[in-house]
């Protein structure tokens, strides 16, 4: 199913408004499965709308026009939609009869012949009522074509494709359903590479890649009947996609973390502690409590985060913490020794079962000889402390503490789901 959006309006044209329905319509259009393969605006204009219109009964199955319903003389879109198919104007008992309604509770309003208009569709259509303004809308199929006229307020337009013409499009056509899958640790340009099969020759499901700051997400879809039947088709394809390996030998299954678009590490990690009974604290000198921020953004994190510490200067480090001034001094604060006694002191102090500790060079300019996006992050459980030395170079100052911090997160999911560090 071919769809085609034409939005009438010379308004958009000289960008007096954006035309969001085009936006609006496309996402509802893929909902129900059905392909939008072109866009186009228009001006209030019967010649180049007739020619337009032409154009599309070529090369769409399904042509949705937007706009141009109203009563004056520039709202054209039934009149010459209506001399394209040949077709007499018509009026429609229950728009009519809104009008009536309408002009009668408002005696202030003048009621004048060009009112009218708001209640004609092309005869033999569909009527599709306005909820919440005037102008009638319209479904009419001719010779293999399915012509929908709307009106172009948003307002009017959202309600009416919502309420009103999705019901009609639904029976006919197949859903799309949509999974997104979320991976860390693997870049987008190697993800598009190992998956270089499944993205070229796709069909039904199909695969597309988008990258995010510091990770990746699939969004997997497939059109359907019914959820079910849209279910086994992506549980197949997703299982053959995880099992892909990537260049370093990893399954894409042990860097996938999650599923969603509006998911992420910080919300996994905290959903696992909760389950878990688990408690966290952290200790962060370059992300300056960005850690502690994501995990206090989250719904419940009282629940297992109760507080930690931002040690910044060498000096906070030591008093804050309780760590040697000469131990930093001697190992410098960008090492592995004081990510390592960051989380080992974090825990002890606040007594939480897993501490996160983040040190390093945000840049722009080197530290102790170290240069920017080096990172070290401490990791301490139950089953002791680590330490794991991060590279993230070429980034923005802000880049690189995001991306430190989603290291973090992924290293304590990692742990939490070892049932070595839950003893």
């Amino acid at each position: 199913m071919k769809a085609e959006l034409i939005a009438v309006g010379t308004e958009i044209l000289t960008g007096q408004i954006v035309n969001t329905n085009a936006q609006f319509l496309s996402e509802k259009m893929a909902e129900l499965g059905i392909d939008v393969y072109f866009q186009t605006a228009v001006g209030d204009n019967e010649e180049r709308l007739l020619s337009v219109l032409d154009i599309a009964k070529k090369r769409s199955d399904l042509v949705i026009l937007c706009g141009g319903l109203g009563p004056t003389e520039d709202d054209l879109t039934k009149q010459t939609l209506a001399k394209f198919l040949d077709r007499e104007l018509v009026f429609d008992p229950d728009a009519s009869a809104k009008l009536d309604d309408f002009f009668a509770t408002r005696p202030q309003y003048a009621r004048t012949p060009n009112n009218e208009r708001q209640a004609q569709l092309v005869a033999g259509s569909i009527p599709i009522q306005n909820v919440t303004g005037l102008a009638v809308g319209s479904l009419l199929e001719v010779a293999g074509v399915t012509y929908v006229v709307l009106p172009g307020p948003p307002s009017e337009l959202k309600p009416m494709v919502t309420e009103n013409l999705l019901p009609l499009l639904t029976d006919d056509y197949q859903r799309l359903y949509s999974r997104v899958l979320r991976f860390f640790g693997v870049g987008e340009s190697q993800l598009v590479t190992v998956l270089a099969d499944e993205i070229a020759y796709q069909k039904d499901p199909t695969i597309a890649p988008y990258a995010k700051t510091g990770e990746v997400t699939l969004r997997l879809s497939t059109k359907a009947t019914s959820e079910a039947q849209a279910n086994a088709k992506l549980d197949a394809f997703e299982k053959d996609i995880l099992a892909v390996e990537t260049l370093e030998g990893k399954k894409l299954q042990e860097l996938c973390y999650g599923y969603g678009d509006d998911n992420s590490l910080a919300q996994i990690v905290v959903e696992l502690l909760k389950i878990k009974g688990k408690t966290i604290t952290a200790a962060e000198s370059l992300t300056a409590g960005l850690f502690q921020s994501s995990l206090a953004d989250i719904p419940g994190a009282s629940q297992i985060f109760k507080g930690g510490y931002v040690t910044y200067s060498l000096e906070e480090k030591a008093k804050m913490l309780g760590i040697a001034p000469e131990d930093l001094e001697a190992h410098g604060v960008v090492s592995n020794f004081t990510a390592e006694k960051m989380a080992e002191q974090s825990r002890s102090l606040v007594g939480s079962d897993f501490a996160v500790s983040l040190t390093g060079v945000a840049g722009p300019d080197e530290l102790e000889g170290q240069p920017a996006g080096t990172v070290f992050i401490g990791l301490a459980s139950p089953s002791g402390v680590t330490s794991h030395k991060v590279m993230i170079g070429g980034r923005s100052r802000a880049d690189v503490r995001y991306i430190a911090t989603l290291h973090a997160f992924n290293l304590v999911r990692q742990a939490l789901l070892s049932d070595e560090n839950l003893v």
